[in-house]
């Protein structure tokens, strides 16, 4: 590979995007840890190490993370919907409080976070706590890369193709195209390469780079 092992610790490690982006890691020569509860620890790939703990306390992470290691926020609420707007802040935004408030009390640790897309004109919950999580690393002052993906397509999560059309239509209208864009589709494929490359070149010490979903398309 053509940058050094990278030691990476992932919250949210056992689910749709993270087993993917944990299994391209180990492929590509990364030394991997990813904190789960108990029920989730067989999900994890072989080759990573599992930490059992709870990722909505800081103080949790902050007794597994190891001096240096990249953080990668994936914690979310499954199949996010209207309906799910508590979860969102008690899951979604407060396992980003906890992960943030861990880093800063041995930094340096490069994070990574998956927020999402906007501004929205739907799922208006859904953006605000992830916008929230953003202001959080924002006020921390970590060195971190934001990804803002729509929605990831990948095995059962496919119903928005069937968009592809409206997609295609609003990318022709002057006043709709930079709202297609930046609410299009991504792949899982896309979206893991587009961490990857997160993982392996952080930004500059205590800046915040954002990737939005064209150059999560192109791979980050």
């Amino acid at each position: 590979m053509s940058v050094p092992p990278r030691d990476v610790f992932v919250t949210g490690g056992s689910g749709y995007v993270g087993v993917p982006l944990i299994r391209k890691l180990l492929e590509r020569g990364h030394r991997v840890r990813a904190l789960v509860r108990a029920s989730s620890a067989a999900r994890i790939p072989a080759g990573a190490e599992t930490v059992v703990g709870d990722a909505l306390a800081a103080e949790s992470i902050a007794s597994a993370l190891k001096s240096g290691e990249t953080i990668v926020q994936l914690v979310g609420t499954p199949h996010p919907s209207p309906a799910k707007a508590a979860e969102f802040r008690r899951v979604d935004l407060a396992s980003v409080r906890a992960a943030v408030a861990a880093a800063r009390r041995s930094p340096p640790h490069p994070f990574v976070y998956v927020s999402v897309a906007q501004p929205a004109p739907v799922m208006r919950d859904y953006v605000d706590a992830r916008a929230e999580g953003e202001a959080v690393l924002a006020r921390a002052g970590l060195t971190a890369t934001i990804l803002r993906p729509w929605y990831v397509l990948g095995p059962g999560h496919r119903w928005p193709v069937l968009l592809l059309p409206i997609y295609a239509i609003a990318r022709l209208v002057p006043s709709l195209r930079a709202g297609a864009l930046r609410l299009g589709l991504v792949t899982l494929e896309q979206m893991v390469a587009a961490l990857v490359h997160a993982i392996e070149s952080p930004p500059t010490d205590g800046t915040i780079r954002m990737v939005e979903v064209p150059a999560i398309r192109a791979g980050g």
